[in-house]
């Protein structure tokens, strides 16, 4: 019986060392680079996001345009003409989706599909949900990165 014990753990010990350096065993951390959007409401001299699937995080860099800026200042003191925001993003089938904003009646979540360069917004109230347009990215970048 003792044998049979040690032979099982020694055949077990031989599987996780052939997973363990199996090629597919590693990750690969990919990120994909939305460059060059335009919105449709809104003017920016920069607008990019950043999907970094392996931290499961969207970084929205943008600047506003003059226009726009003056336009958002008017009713709020506390918009900054450079800003950066992260959101929690997850995927759903195809799309990928970033965390909910807003109350549980009302929230809004911005969509993206890999590869894509268009840009949507779910807008949900009361159940009821809505995706539309709000941006169109000029360049689409996917790195993946071997770790």
């Amino acid at each position: 019986m003792w044998i049979k014990v040690n032979k099982n753990k020694f055949i077990l010990r031989i599987i996780l060392l052939l997973i363990f350096f199996s090629p597919s065993f590693y990750l690969y951390a990919e990120i994909m680079i939305l460059s060059g959007c335009k919105n449709l409401k809104d003017g920016f001299l920069k607008n990019e996001y950043i999907l970094d699937f392996e931290k499961s995080l969207m970084t929205r860099n943008y600047i506003y345009d003059n226009k726009t800026f003056k336009k958002y200042r008017v009713t709020d003191l506390s918009v900054k003409k450079n800003n950066l925001i992260e959101r929690y993003i997850y995927i759903d089938e195809e799309l990928i989706l970033t965390d909910k904003i807003g109350y549980p009646q009302f929230y809004t979540q911005l969509v993206f599909k890999k590869n894509s360069p268009i840009i949507k917004i779910k807008t949900v109230i009361n159940n009821e949900s809505g995706i539309s347009k709000i941006s169109t990215c000029k360049k689409v970048q996917v790195f993946e990165n071997e770790s």
